[in-house]
């Protein structure tokens, strides 16, 4: 992925609040009160906080399925 003026490419991070790791696992979402049943939200996660994350959006019922990152690409989840 690279940014917009940056050369080099940069690592996507864990989104763990305060997590500065790089992202390991993709979990993919939705949220039926605000999402039609097909659209898919994701969430990146490093291997200490792929538990907690999923964790977290499974006991509301929104998580969908958790992909290795190595290989994913936004069309595939």
């Amino acid at each position: 992925m690279l940014l917009p003026d940056s050369p080099q490419p940069q690592t996507p991070i864990c989104s763990a609040k305060g997590c500065r790791a790089d992202a390991v696992w993709v979990l993919v979402w939705n949220n039926p009160k605000l999402h039609t049943p097909d659209r898919r939200k994701t969430w990146l996660a490093c291997d200490e906080h792929r538990e907690h994350l999923s964790q977290f959006l499974g006991v509301r019922g929104f998580l969908k399925e958790v992909l290795p990152f190595a290989g994913w690409t936004p069309d595939a989840g």
